[in-house]
């Protein structure tokens, strides 16, 4: 089966090369992996000190990323000494993070070929691997367990659907066995692991949740949003595509069921044609953040963020938050809104999400499928006092399954040294 698997790999980078010919992130993905042992050398030689312990911690892509990052900005203040090395599958993670401050190096993760493992970790040589959430690279796991660097999961995920826990797929469980210890979300991860005999757990929680408490406790203030609001209830709608925007437009013209609100759009995609399809639904209703001037647009209802970098502080002046990719292959980030104690509504596709499964369950999130669904939970949540116990909820939850960082950095401790 790993012979299988690594012809699969090939076959990847095959697609890739093809597809850089003409797309413009598998272009990044290709050229952002040329001459990497050689680039990667020379960098750890120049940056790394003899004898520096080094930490490897590997995310897929930027929303992995944010789940990690509350743990290297701990590693750094409490063991300063030690070299991070980061590394990312996905341009998209790659290109937004490739100067963060917290990790000393970061690259791109070579592909996942038996080569290419045993060169990687000769250069590096880390005492510690660290992969995030759903990261399982075979061969890479098996070179690591080779030569006994432990290997850590951390926000790790189980559900039975997956190929470890299926009839056909038991040569995948042997990838599971590759790690020391797995720190979990869930109590249903954890029943999958005793399951099959893998033992070396910790309950531990989503390390975002430290990360967007803090956003939340040091968001920064916008005069500008404030005077668009007025003082008026906001629904703020983040990371939004094309079906998320139609629902909000329909929302919109029910002129009596938003009486008294405003609404803020943050659209995931700010390209030119993508602003200018949500200007046609809403129609003179709205403005773009970069046009706003109080004078001229106090009246308008519907305000467009057309930048990147504004959302996570923005949920401070929202009553309710709506979170585009339900309609899509899935949800963007909860967490964030939910960090202001925010009731969260979103589209049908948010099973993979711990936070929005929990929540669902609880009476936080709210689930629509169509627009009536839509306007009956946003006349709901209108309700101060429905509202307010859905917040309760939201607030429960994050102080229930807060201090995830803290409990991988108690592990930590025992085998670092600076």
């Amino acid at each position: 089966m790993s012979i299988l698997y690594t012809l699969g790999i090939y076959l990847y980078l095959l697609f890739i090369r093809i597809a850089a010919l003409f797309h413009p992130k598998a272009k990044l993905w290709w050229n952002g992996r040329k001459n990497w042992a050689e680039k990667l050398s020379t960098e750890l030689s120049s940056k790394r000190e003899s004898g520096q312990s080094l930490i490897w911690v590997h995310s897929a892509s930027l929303g992995e990323f944010e789940q990690g990052r509350p743990l290297m900005e701990a590693i750094k203040e409490q063991h300063p000494g030690v070299f991070i090395l980061l590394t990312f599958f996905s341009p998209s993670g790659y290109e937004i993070r490739k100067n963060y401050p917290h990790a000393d190096l970061v690259c791109y993760l070579p592909a996942d070929l038996p080569g290419n493992a045993r060169k990687f970790l000769a250069i590096v040589q880390p005492n510690l691997a660290i992969f995030v959430k759903y990261e399982f690279w075979y061969n890479f796991l098996h070179a690591l367990h080779k030569q006994k660097t432990p290997v850590w999961l951390i926000a790790a995920l189980f559900r039975p659907q997956q190929p470890f826990f299926q009839s056909w797929g038991r040569w995948y469980l042997q990838i599971l066995r590759g790690f020391e210890h797995f720190f979990v979300q869930n109590q249903s991860s954890i029943e999958l692991l005793e399951k099959y005999q893998l033992l070396q757990y910790t309950l531990a929680g989503d390390p975002r949740i430290d990360r967007v408490l803090q956003i939340a406790a040091e968001a920064k203030t916008f005069p500008l949003i404030e005077s668009f609001a007025q003082g008026s209830s906001i629904l703020m709608a983040g990371s939004t595509w094309g079906p998320d925007e139609a629902l909000l437009a329909g929302l919109w013209e029910n002129q009596e069921l938003c009486q008294g609100w405003k609404l803020i759009i943050a659209p995931h995609e700010i390209g030119a044609s993508h602003l200018e399809q949500i200007e046609q639904k809403f129609g003179i209703q709205c403005i773009r953040y970069s046009q706003f001037q109080f004078e001229k647009h106090a009246n308008r209802s519907v305000l467009i963020i057309d930048n990147i970098g504004m959302l996570s502080a923005l949920y401070r002046y929202a009553t309710i938050a709506y979170i585009g990719g339900g309609f899509g292959t899935g949800i963007h980030n909860t967490l964030e809104p939910m960090a202001f104690g925010l009731p969260v509504v979103f589209g049908p596709k948010y099973q993979k999400f711990e936070e929005a499964v929990v929540n669902v369950q609880t009476g936080g999130a709210f689930v629509v499928r169509g627009q009536e669904e839509f306007n009956q939970v946003f006349s709901q949540l209108k309700d101060t006092a429905f509202r307010s116990i859905a917040s309760t909820a939201v607030r429960q939850y994050l102080q229930e399954n807060q201090g995830a960082t803290l409990k991988i950095m108690a592990r930590l401790k025992r085998i670092t040294k600076d």
